[in-house]
């Protein structure tokens, strides 16, 4: 178990670059087993989801090689269709997987994938459009065996708007030849660079941005080289821990064109902020007072899921009261309780809602960390308190954030880790 020690009370101040997109990553790094041909991929962040997939492509028999932290060659056939039930289960994103080895190998045994709890996530949808593409699923207490005898194009009404299940789809229609179309899929960023990515394996992929994808899959996809798009919650994340602690940041490959419903939520809690180019985006010390009376997720490209745990923590510092609403996910304000440990006002109103009245000052705490973006929420707390904060199970964080504690210190933060080996 790691521990972050944080000293509060500095601005975070200078220049950060936004990190390659976990959520782009891990489809793409799946739907390498549609080829055997060799594949590179750049700008692959260096975290731990990151490096549990890695692995999971090694145990499934692809040979896997880093140029550099964030390049890796992936070559050669799968030779086992069977996940390793102790990798698996720390990544909810193993699911991905199905469509390569479907493909591959005409059958699949899942273990029930692991990831944050965050609410119930089911795995329905994905077993579901398995069924469409005439496969059969069987289930039992150890997991799941799927098969997947002629593959033959379908037409997939998605019932619930899900990343991972329209990625899943994306992955085994690309492999199948004939025309394939999926309805009421995601529109996230990620979803768009894995089509980029399939296009370049040798798939005909429309709509990809939209609810509506239509893919002309084919049985012989080649290699290809990629370069995963910039993570939009990231920049989203720094921007608030910028807002946050009063500091003036520059963060470097946040994309302008992901950055709308972001944006919004900035200037609702009064930040000023500019895009200097498509790019870059300039952050200045503001006197945060909230303008809007709720702040509401959405799907994409609404306010994300992701951002909702750093923009509570936000509304902690500004003037005024909000209502924060996440319908998506029934445990994702249950961190709330630590931050008001801390110092803060927050009312739970129930599982989905709370009500943040600010501004309050933070004072640091010993806490832990629950979730990758409740992790980061307390991390971005712990900054804009006074005193000293330690944040307990900070792996969770590790999943999504690349080398958080040297990113902060570069910017102004007296943040330390700690391994403390059982």
């Amino acid at each position: 178990m790691s521990k972050l020690y944080i000293e509060g009370g500095y601005p975070l101040a200078g220049e950060v670059s936004v990190a390659g997109n976990k959520n782009a990553a891990l489809p793409i790094l799946a739907a390498t087993l549609l080829t055997d041909d060799e594949i590179i991929l750049k700008n692959l962040p260096d975290i731990l989801d990151v490096r549990r997939m890695v692995r999971l492509l090694e145990c499934i028999g692809k040979k896997t090689e880093y140029k550099s932290r964030n390049i890796i060659a992936i070559s050669g056939a799968v030779s086992n269709n069977k996940l390793p039930e102790e990798h698996a289960g720390q990544l909810r994103a193993s699911i991905l997987l199905l469509a390569g080895l479907l493909l591959k190998t005409g059958e699949a045994f899942l273990f029930p994938p692991g990831g944050c709890v965050i609410g119930r996530r089911k795995v329905d949808s994905h077993f579901e459009m398995v069924e469409d593409f005439g496969g059969e699923v069987v289930s039992d207490h150890s997991g799941f065996h799927i098969t997947l005898g002629e593959q033959k194009a379908a037409s997939i009404f998605l019932k619930e708007v899900s990343v991972t299940a329209t990625e899943n789809v994306m992955i085994l229609a690309a492999g199948i030849k004939g025309r394939s179309v999926i309805q009421n899929a995601a529109c996230e960023p990620h979803v768009v660079d894995l089509a980029e990515f399939l296009v370049k394996l040798g798939a005909k992929i429309e709509g990809a941005g939209t609810n509506r994808i239509m893919i002309e899959g084919s049985h012989c996809l080649t290699g290809a080289e990629h370069s995963i798009t910039p993570d939009p919650i990231e920049a989203g994340t720094f921007a608030i821990a910028a807002a946050a602690t009063g500091g003036e940041m520059v963060i470097h490959n946040a994309m302008k064109e992901h950055f709308y419903s972001m944006g919004r939520m900035l200037r609702s809690m009064n930040v000023m902020f500019k895009f200097q180019d498509e790019k870059t985006l300039h952050l200045f010390p503001s006197k945060l007072e909230i303008k809007e009376k709720k702040l509401q997720v959405g799907l994409w490209p609404n306010f994300p899921t992701d951002l909702m745990s750093p923009a509570i923590v936000l509304a902690t510092q500004a003037k005024g009261s909000i209502l924060c609403h996440d319908w998506m996910f029934e445990s994702r304000m249950f961190f709330v309780d630590k931050l008001n440990i801390m110092g803060a006002d927050i009312i739970q109103a129930d599982p989905h809602r709370v009500i943040v009245n600010g501004p309050t000052k933070l004072y640091g705490q010993h806490l832990t960390s629950p979730d990758i973006r409740a992790g980061i929420a307390l991390v971005i707390a712990a900054l804009a308190a006074q005193g000293n904060s330690v944040i307990d199970n900070i792996e969770t964080v590790d999943r999504g954030y690349e080398e958080i504690e040297n990113r902060l210190n570069h910017l102004g933060s007296k943040v330390r880790r700690e391994e403390h080996h059982h």
